[in-house]
């Protein structure tokens, strides 16, 4: 005889199953952060070995923001892989101040992101140097003009990133300097939401140009010059002490070939 679900048995068991969730004492969590220490010294000690064979091979932990993951990353990755097969790249993203934690705590090789980065234990290397735009809906009014003061974006609806995030910190700088003090904004965490938004014309924003470029052109946004302008320095971060193994030291080669702005 069939049956729609699973036998009492069964699905006692699944339950305790679920309700077993451990977690590690204080003293095994201090172990488990020394044992990861030690698996990376191991893996480090196995790419130099490599070295001096001749092999460029190992892993590449790379966190970065989405945006620069979609625009400014993607020609890297097919640049290593032509050079150097045994080379493993793994991003993961997320916000500027979240990377930084993660590359001084060594869970990151390196991050590539908004600038600028407090945390003395990092080295600071110059990668992108972006102009933020004003960005707003394809309509006739926008599409007449050419650029935007901070006080004329002020009195708009606006849709920013939110509080907290190095974006957000400089765009409110850049209001401060201007004397001026935006309305209350739209808050979002992720540039393609916030261009939807706005092509939408529920409001206008600031992104990064490189953000925007291919949408400007297809007439999804109309892009607008900032008055006064913009700069947004993106760098590559990591560890001061991070040994330079030689697939950390490959990716660095053609990250920094591919930077522009």
């Amino acid at each position: 005889m069939s049956s729609l679900g699973p036998s009492r048995p069964l699905a006692r068991s699944c339950a305790e199953a679920i309700r077993r969730v451990t977690f590690p004492t204080r003293a095994g969590a201090v172990l488990l952060a020394h044992a990861a220490r030690a698996f990376s010294e191991l893996e480090t000690g196995v790419a130099m070995v490599q070295r001096l064979r001749g092999i460029v091979a190992g892993r590449v932990r790379i966190g970065t923001r989405a945006s620069i993951g979609i625009y400014l990353l993607p020609p890297v990755p097919r640049r290593v892989r032509a050079r150097h097969p045994g080379v493993e790249l793994i991003v993961v993203t997320g916000n500027a101040p979240e990377i930084a934690r993660a590359v001084v705590a060594n869970t990151l090789d390196i991050g590539i992101l908004s600038l600028p980065v407090p945390d003395r234990e990092l080295t600071v290397l110059p990668f992108y140097r972006d102009e933020p735009v004003a960005i707003a809906p394809p309509q006739a009014a926008w599409r007449r003009r050419r650029g935007i003061t901070a006080a004329e974006l002020a009195r708009e609806p606006l849709i920013l990133f939110e509080h907290g995030s190095t974006q957000r910190r400089v765009v409110d700088e850049w209001f401060h300097r201007a004397g001026v003090s935006p309305a209350q904004a739209m808050e979002l965490g992720n540039t393609e939401a916030i261009k939807k938004l706005v092509g939408a014309g529920l409001g206008v924003s600031l992104a990064s140009g490189f953000a925007v470029r291919s949408d400007a052109r297809a007439g999804r946004l109309v892009a607008l010059h900032l008055v006064p302008p913009l700069v947004h320095q993106r760098g590559i971060v990591l560890r001061k002490d991070k040994p330079r193994t030689p697939a950390l030291t490959a990716f660095l080669t053609v990250l920094q070939e591919a930077a522009t702005g």
